[in-house]
């Protein structure tokens, strides 16, 4: 059985991460429910209490799983997202308009730089969010991508998304 005790220095580590996701629990259970009786709120911070406590007996909560800093970072990168998936939206519908001849569907891999494996689901994720473009399979460092033009991959394999996503993990 494994011991919890917070005087390991593998432990302590895990302190800011287990009270990051105690506020971020917190603020997602307040934005939810709307109402704030003293009843509601003890029944909130039990249900808080008792996932964190499943969540630290299942060894689950560390800088992976709850990173600390993305969420600081995650407002500029989601502004330059929405940027890109407004243009992307353009080029799609110009193509449809434009007709088959216009479309060049293509399948490749492209490599991802990301560190972590969260990095790697952001970045695939941000893919598959602009659109014209599908991240289809994340295997190491190498994602499929399929897009409906050949120019959506020479934009990927340029580097810009790559690059913003592994600065949300610096």
């Amino acid at each position: 059985m494994p011991e919890n005790n917070f005087s390991d220095p593998d432990k302590q580590s895990l302190v800011p991460h287990l009270i990051s996701l105690f506020l971020t629990l917190a603020a997602f259970w307040l934005i939810n429910s709307g109402h704030y009786t003293l009843l509601i709120l003890s029944l909130g911070l039990t249900s808080i209490a008792l996932v964190l406590y499943i969540a630290h007996r299942m060894d689950v909560v560390d800088h992976e799983s709850q990173p600390l800093l993305i969420p600081l970072r995650i407002p500029r990168y989601h502004l330059w997202l929405i940027k890109e998936i407004i243009l992307a939206n353009i080029s799609v519908v110009k193509h449809i308009w434009l007709g088959n001849k216009t479309i060049s569907p293509v399948l490749t891999t492209i490599k991802a730089h990301q560190k972590t494996d969260m990095g790697k689901v952001i970045y695939a994720n941000s893919i598959t969010l602009t659109p014209g473009t599908v991240a289809v399979d994340v295997v190491g460092d190498q994602i499929t991508v399929h897009a409906l033009l050949r120019q959506n991959i020479e934009d990927l394999q340029a580097g810009e998304m790559d690059r913003r996503v592994c600065r949300l993990e610096n």
